[in-house]
């Protein structure tokens, strides 16, 4: 890894070619840009599908391709056709080029395209590899598609876990175990570079969606594998604990409430209930048991009587836990997300697109990269593959011979 201008960001040097598509793989390039790194996309000629995810029903439509943006921001683009055989070239230039080399294709698509480990490895010893696929590179169903809905919700357990008893599975929101992985894949790459520091040797890192959604599930995964008994699916009226429930305020604000046992009375006393301590009906963990889903009505005619905005001051008035659910148009307008740089202003996207979410970590006292847009398809080829050692006569035959296509 260079070292050079590393005091002004930490990775600063370090060079990363991505060659993924869609969300949970060039996200992870996106943290390492965050952060300083030079990362250069690379698509085929039709370029990644991710460019088109905002015309997709159900996701939120707009003209404007955000997601992709958020995807890709910081990077240079390059289109590269692994089909064409001049194209082994740039792909040998790339991987000498890189500290990360950053891949989701499918295993059997990767081999014939040349672009598994073994293949770029020896042009490069030193080169961290780092892979995503949907459910891990062994086992029965190594080489079937993956999505994050598909691998990391409903084979991890999570969409069976996150309904309401007698409900059928939702559908979960979009990209949020593709980014949870995101930042799985970026933690792998950072132990691997951290390790090529202190041995000079690269390394070939992986994860799956899969194994991020039984990471994010685990508590309840390693309950199964004690044989521990489950309550069964949330029943919001009849809860295993009422004091652990979602309940409503008098301005439809729905909320979640968590009252740990020491808070109990305290919640009692703030909301003008101290007799629910002694009802005979809640009195010991048994009778408590049997009455929840009268406790639950109980307390649902209590919130039910005052806005959010009062419970807000009660609930902070005694240090309890909760929190109203809000939509992403609320969420947009709380001021703790440019606060705490969550969300920061994005350049060169166009009027209708100014901001975009920065990755969920900080390193205090280091700025990141002023985020910038992410490149139109093959935006960058020309100045690329100068970079890379070509001169224009072998650019010329690169972009004749298609392997190299797009802009110039």
């Amino acid at each position: 890894m260079a070292t050079e201008n590393t005091t002004d960001n930490i990775f600063s040097g370090l060079q990363v070619v991505d060659f993924a598509s869609f969300i949970a793989a060039p996200s992870a390039a996106v943290i390492l840009s965050d952060f300083g790194a030079k990362v250069i996309k690379v698509e085929p000629p039709s370029g990644d599908l991710w460019r088109h995810g905002n015309e997709i029903p159900p996701q939120p439509q707009s003209e404007i391709p955000y997601q992709f943006h958020l995807a890709n921001r910081n990077k240079r683009g390059m289109v590269l056709d692994l089909k064409s055989p001049s194209s082994q070239l740039v792909l040998e230039r790339l991987v000498k080029w890189a500290d990360v080399l950053i891949v989701n294709t499918p295993h059997p698509a990767r081999r014939r395209l040349q672009l598994e480990y073994d293949d770029v490895a020896q042009w490069n010893p030193r080169l961290i590899y780092a892979d995503v696929t949907g459910f891990g590179e062994k086992g029965p169903d190594a080489a079937l598609p993956g999505f994050d809905i598909t691998a990391y919700w409903a084979r991890s357990g999570l969409l069976s876990m996150t309904r309401q008893a007698g409900e059928p599975p939702t559908w979960p929101v979009a990209g949020s175990g593709d980014h949870a992985t995101a930042v799985g894949l970026y933690s792998a790459i950072v132990t691997a570079l951290y390790r090529r520091e202190r041995t000079g040797q690269g390394a070939y890192v992986s994860t799956s969606l899969l194994a991020e959604g039984i990471w994010s599930a685990s508590v309840s995964i390693q309950a199964a594998l004690t044989g521990a008994k489950f309550y069964g699916p949330f029943d919001r009226k009849n809860p295993a604990n009422a004091a652990l429930n979602v309940y409503q305020a008098s301005d439809g604000t729905w909320f979640v409430l968590i009252i740990t046992p020491d808070k109990l009375a305290a919640v009692a006393a703030a909301i003008g209930r101290t007799d629910l301590l002694t009802d005979p009906r809640f009195s010991d963990p048994a009778k408590l048991m049997a009455n929840m889903s009268q406790l639950t009505a109980i307390l649902d005619e209590v919130f039910g009587a005052q806005p959010m905005a009062h419970w807000h001051d009660v609930f902070s008035g005694v240090h309890v836990t909760f929190g109203a659910v809000r939509g992403p148009e609320d969420v947009i307008n709380d001021p703790q997300l440019r606060a705490n740089d969550i969300v920061v202003p994005l350049d060169g996207a166009g009027d209708h697109l100014q901001s975009t979410i920065s990755s969920p970590m900080q390193v205090h006292d280091v700025e990141k990269v002023p985020a910038r847009r992410a490149p139109e398809l093959g935006e960058h080829n020309e100045e690329i593959l100068q970079e890379l050692g070509f001169d224009s006569k072998q650019i010329d035959g690169l972009l004749a011979s298609g392997a190299v296509s797009g802009h110039r």
